[in-house]
């Protein structure tokens, strides 16, 4: 099985390119919402770490936000709690997925997490700064200060495209970003 992490900038469009490869895909945003929805356990546990900003269930996204913007070392006790689950639910997509040829990674900390393993591959989404922005801006939870909070833990962009086997250039049409992974696939392929 051949694992592919996507990795790139916030807002440069990973979770659309991972869609597109065609595959299995894990998608670590999806799968963290859902616990926050369904998971009274992770409920729980973040009640007692964060008992100012945690106070009902399902858990609202506004509370994550306010106990992240409040404090950084609140997002440190906010990912401690949920990675642990993200990492079991991935154990499980694994196993589910263990006849697939190849599945797709779409975890926004992958690198930060140690979550890749040497002999992936890493495929970088690189998009300009200004279509970021502006699909950003677009989201209705945008909030400024809780995007610097994010990269603030993240490996900058330079380390990660570096890290890299491939870069897809993500102008934001379907075509530019289907011929890419086409030539990945093919290269894999081999």
């Amino acid at each position: 099985m051949i694992k592919i992490g996507i990795l790139g900038d916030i807002g440069a469009g990973k979770s659309y390119v991972a869609q597109n490869f065609g595959y299995p895909v894990f998608n670590a945003d999806y799968e963290v919402a859902k616990l926050y929805q369904q998971n009274k356990n992770v409920f729980n546990h973040l009640k007692i770490k964060l008992p100012k900003y945690i106070h009902s269930f399902p858990i609202e996204k506004l509370e994550i936000s306010n106990a992240i913007l409040a404090n950084k070392n609140n997002l440190n006790k906010i990912i401690k709690i949920v990675h642990t689950e993200i990492r079991k639910k991935l154990n499980l997509f694994l196993k589910k997925n263990k006849s697939s040829k190849i599945i797709i990674l779409d975890i926004p900390l992958l690198l930060e997490n140690k979550i890749n393993k040497k002999e992936d591959i890493l495929v970088y989404v690189q998009a300009s700064k200004f279509n970021i922005l502006k699909r950003l801006k677009k989201r209705e939870n945008f909030n400024q200060k809780l995007l610097k909070k994010f990269k603030s833990i993240q490996l900058p962009i330079s380390h990660k495209k570096k890290k890299s086997n491939f870069i897809i250039k993500n102008n934001f049409t379907r075509k530019s970003v289907n011929d890419d992974i086409k030539k990945i696939l093919k290269i894999l392929d081999r």
